[in-house]
């Protein structure tokens, strides 16, 4: 799930700050150049030219050019299972992935530019493709395991659970698929509010179409009147 925020900016000391503002410039940068240039043609110089970096502190934040146009936002994942974890106890699984996903594509409109030249690039360069769609899985992958640990709680924190609080093995097979379903539908369902509301721009606003996709999802897509 490659969500783009600026979100994680306001968190955090003023050198945390910094250095995400420095890897989002980064990223940007690189997205942009792609989407002009071609990815191939894309050096790190270039791109460190363009955010105001050296090549050196480029490399503090990225292991490889190509790094930096698959990665858009690497905190974001973070961000939104620690999310799913803190949600109130009274939210259901389904409920609380919502609001954590809510709290990071709040700027999507925004970013939307930035978010069809990514995609852009990424459908030009296959190589590309299949690292972000790799990044994705492992993003979902570890996702499913925050919602999992989130129902064994029963909503509370790891940490006040008692050693009688594992589920039985029938209960853990069924908590197995539920968190790797959810995870994964969710990741749909931020691709088909993007795709639809890009679609529909003048209609709503893209946070009102999120929001009415997981409603679909919470009713058990009832088929839609006629």
């Amino acid at each position: 799930m490659q969500i783009m925020s600026t979100k994680g900016a306001a968190g955090g000391g003023l050198r945390e700050r910094k250095k995400r503002a420095t890897r989002a410039a980064l990223a940007e940068a690189a997205v942009r150049l792609a989407a002009e240039h071609g990815a191939e043609k894309v050096t790190v110089e270039a791109i460190s030219a363009a955010a105001g970096v050296s090549v050196r502190t480029f490399f503090n934040y990225f292991d490889t050019r190509d790094d930096a146009f698959v990665v858009i936002d690497a905190d974001a994942g973070a961000r939104i299972r620690r999310a799913v974890l803190d949600a109130p106890a009274a939210l259901s699984p389904l409920e609380a992935l919502r609001e954590a996903m809510v709290a990071e594509l709040a700027e999507a409109e925004q970013q939307h530019e930035l978010w069809r030249l990514h995609a852009r690039v990424l459908h030009a360069s296959p190589h590309l493709l299949v690292r972000s769609l790799g990044a994705h899985m492992a993003d979902e992958t570890e996702l499913a395991e925050a919602i999992a640990a989130r129902i064994r709680s029963g909503g509370r924190p790891a940490s006040a659970t008692g050693p009688g609080s594992e589920p039985d093995e029938k209960r853990r097979e069924a908590l197995d698929l539920y968190p790797r379903l959810l995870a994964a539908v969710a990741g749909t369902a931020v691709r088909t509010s993007v795709e639809h509301w890009y679609a529909r721009q003048e209609e709503a606003a893209f946070l009102d179409v999120f929001q009415e996709v997981f409603a679909l999802l919470a009713a058990g897509l009832p088929a839609p009147s006629a």
